[in-house]
């Protein structure tokens, strides 16, 4: 069967759900970075701006944004594991070199250098064909000032992996009656029950709270900026992966979660409301206050954000388990098209913030069109050729089944 990008690996009867929903959280991105230039206060934020952004976009950036990443690194942690059980552990760093530390490096320079070109693009139109004299300086390019781009993922990605396989050969020595493992075992049933998103939100609330200035409408800071990620995505997306990691040796929790779906959901999508209630539709000009208000925010938004990742993956077990060509396709396609999409979707925005009509409207070009060129470059020059080999492993027959 052939291997599904960077969610490698998966057992003889494919989870297509949880196939389909790794593609639709890196789908997400798309949506949320091509409606970023169209926000109100943009111009702080993004390297372009719309001169009448949309607060109702905020929805477009808000929501995904809340959950998609937690969710991405529960089914990375998920399916690691899975791998490293089916190939071993040779194999699986091997694997994970192909598939996400080395498509970093390689793929890194390409990504800057095509924002690169958006932002000169933007200064050109701006100058009437010339550059202006003075330029805003220079990344500082040292480990505390990096800028990983969108493809931070790789490299927590990378960190999540190397911190599991050093955690696994400790507990081979330290705990060969299996007591530490019963005992972790049994937090991840707690954890699969109806509470466990108001669980899971509590370290994520303190590591939230203890943020020095918190712009919270953003919630999660992603960590784009240093090679040394913030607590708070640490916490965010660390615990995700562990527990992803940790759910694949007691699979069959996910029937909880199925059985669950609508609660989860409901409980989402109110927390979500309140969320907004407190903090509007764009993102206030100044950090939240170091008080009991954004404590209570932080856990609201934790527990969203847990809660929506619970329903989704209940509600993609429950009506996507069964085998698609289209959701596999796209499944594939979306870690291409996750990769490739910054620099396309920042220079569409360029274009688009610099012509009259609806910010709305504008969003929706930029979203159509950039999906649509990185949906035919992946048919064209990605799926059968050796980036397609890099990206998906190699293929065992044209339809991809396997």
């Amino acid at each position: 069967m052939q291997a599904s990008n960077d969610l490698v690996s998966t057992p003889p009867q494919r989870l297509h759900g949880l196939d389909a929903l790794r593609g639709i959280a890196l789908l997400l991105g798309l949506v949320v970075h091509a409606s970023m230039a169209f926000l109100p206060g943009a111009q702080y934020f993004w390297i372009t701006h719309d001169p009448q952004p949309s607060a109702a976009l905020g929805l477009a950036f808000y929501v995904p944004h809340m959950f998609r990443m937690v969710l991405f690194f529960l089914i990375a942690g998920f399916f690691g594991r899975l791998a490293l059980q089916r190939i071993g552990t040779r194999t699986f760093i091997k694997d994970r070199w192909k598939r996400i530390t080395r498509i970093l490096l390689i793929g890194w320079p390409l990504v800057f250098a095509g924002i690169i070109a958006a932002l000169t693009l933007g200064a050109l139109w701006d100058g009437d064909g010339s550059l202006p004299k003075q330029t805003p300086p220079p990344p500082k390019f040292t480990p505390d000032s990096f800028p990983l781009t969108h493809l931070w993922f790789l490299y927590v990605l990378t960190l999540c992996y190397a911190a599991m396989l050093v955690l696994r050969a400790l507990l081979e020595r330290i705990d060969r009656r299996g007591w530490l493992a019963t005992m972790a075992d049994r937090v991840v049933r707690l954890l699969s029950t109806a509470i466990g998103p108001a669980l899971l939100a509590l370290p994520l609330a303190a590591a939230l709270y203890a943020i020095p200035a918190w712009y919270h409408w953003f919630g999660i800071p992603t960590p784009d900026q240093s090679l040394y990620p913030n607590l708070a995505a640490s916490v965010a997306f660390g615990s995700a992966f562990v527990f992803g990691w940790w759910l694949q040796r007691q699979i069959e929790l996910l029937h909880q979660w199925t059985r669950h779906w609508p609660l989860h959901l409901g409980i989402a999508i109110a927390a979500t409301v309140t969320c907004l209630y407190w903090v509007g539709l764009s993102s206030p000009p100044t950090p939240a206050a170091h008080d009991l208000h954004t404590l209570g925010y932080a856990f609201v938004y934790g527990w969203a954000s847990w809660s929506w990742t619970y329903a989704l993956v209940g509600m993609s077990l429950r009506f996507l388990s069964s085998h698609s060509p289209v959701r596999r396709y796209l499944a594939d396609a979306s870690y291409w098209i996750y990769l490739a999409h910054i620099p396309l979707v920042m220079a569409l925005q360029v274009v688009a913030c610099r012509l009259p009509g609806p910010a709305v409207l504008k969003f929706i070009a930029v979203l159509a069109i950039s999906f649509a060129l990185l949906l035919l470059s992946y048919r064209w020059f990605v799926r059968g050729t050796f980036i397609g080999v890099m990206l998906n492993g190699k293929r065992l027959g044209e339809s991809g089944t396997g």
